[in-house]
């Protein structure tokens, strides 16, 4: 039985040509060649000044905070719904993550409990763009330069959505983006940070590449940094996908308007939502089950895993995992983020890469119908 893959990229000849092209000359003196075009376009696509091409979001989200001076006892507020990776670079400068809930219909951060985690200790913020979706961005903007809170806006998951026209990644003090094998736009692994902030950008560019002046003297180091540099090959991946990124996102919206015909209307299903002021660009088209059916959804993925249909499940609550059991942040997460807690168990991802049908789409979509 052929298996329907929960994501999957879609590579043309552009890109095989480009990547062949990197392997070929990008070397030497043209070292950076294909960084220097990948990082211009994608300044230019989100409409920010200054990028750095860079091995994952994690590395972006770390030189982040680094830049930005959060270290030790300082408190960084994340929604408590999101892969660890948005968290875990708090826990690499020493600071300490503190949980906030999500919005019920977003599924990202909660700008109410946002401001409620809120104390004397907080300096920074982390927001995820959830599966495509944005927070409210303007209300959050307000609370953090209230509260003089820096923001750093995780849009790994949400490379072409946009906030009122406004595109993600593009809002906080820093944006961060992910170009993992399962992200709508792919180098395999990779990542980018973007901001408008000079001083921002040359602190992580410093801290990027070992503690050295980019206008320094050779092997001149003042400083014990990091090494966070993508590829010359995966920089070409990245620009060809970059060209054609509106086909990429038309594609991942088309699939959700296929999966909204086929189980849109089901009352018990609640897929991702939609406000009027939001372009989202779908990374994931998730499914929420009304917590009456009382599924047990690691069975149902088990039952459809054996129809040929991979999924994957909806983010478990941070503060609920044993990476976090010994922080005190994490203790009371499922009293306080009761909206975490009442969606992850009836949450799971459904099949959208690129590569998918509609046909596809309606035999998962019928698969579902039956079992539920």
């Amino acid at each position: 039985m052929k298996t329907i893959p929960i994501a999957g990229p879609w590579i043309t000849k552009k890109e095989i040509d480009y990547v062949t092209d990197a392997v070929s000359r990008a070397w030497y003196s043209d070292a950076n060649i294909y960084h220097d075009r990948f990082e211009k376009a994608f300044a230019n696509y989100l409409g920010v000044k200054y990028t750095i091409a860079l091995p994952s979001c994690t590395s972006a989200i770390h030189l982040s905070l680094l830049a930005l001076g959060i270290g030790r006892g300082d408190e960084v507020i994340v929604p408590d719904i999101t892969w660890i990776a948005s968290a875990a670079p708090i826990s690499y400068v020493n600071a300490i993550p503190v949980f906030c809930d999500i919005d019920a219909k977003s599924w990202c951060i909660s700008a109410d409990s946002f401001e409620k985690n809120i104390t004397g200790n907080t300096k920074a913020a982390i927001l995820v763009d959830l599966y495509g979706n944005m927070p409210e961005m303007e209300k959050i903007e307000n609370i953090a330069r209230k509260y003089n809170i820096a923001l750093i806006e995780d849009a790994a998951q949400a490379i072409g959505s946009e906030y009122k026209d406004r595109k993600a990644g593009s809002f906080g003090n820093t944006g961060v983006f992910s170009f993992h094998g399962s992200k709508t736009m792919t180098t395999g692994e990779g990542g980018m940070l973007v901001t408008d902030n000079e001083n921002l950008y040359e602190k992580c560019l410093f801290l990027s590449d070992h503690g050295r002046s980019p206008d320094g003297k050779m092997f001149w180091n003042t400083d014990v940094a990091y090494k966070y540099k993508m590829s010359s090959m995966q920089a070409a991946l990245g620009l060809a996908q970059l060209e054609r990124i509106d086909d990429l996102i038309n594609k991942k919206r088309l699939i959700f308007k296929w999966y909204k015909k086929y189980i849109g209307n089901i009352e018990e299903i609640a897929l991702n939502h939609d406000e009027p002021w939001i372009k989202n660009a779908y990374w994931m088209v998730t499914a929420v089950f009304n917590s009456k059916l009382k599924l047990d959804k690691i069975k149902l993925m088990e039952r459809l895993a054996a129809k040929g249909i991979s999924t994957r499940p909806f983010f478990y609550p941070l503060s609920s995992l044993p990476a976090y059991r010994d922080f005190n942040t994490a203790k009371n997460g499922q009293s306080k983020n009761l909206t975490s807690y009442q969606i992850s168990p009836y949450g799971i991802n459904l099949p959208c890469g690129l590569q998918i049908t509609e046909q596809e789409v309606e035999y998962i979509c019928k698969s579902i119908i039956q079992m539920v």
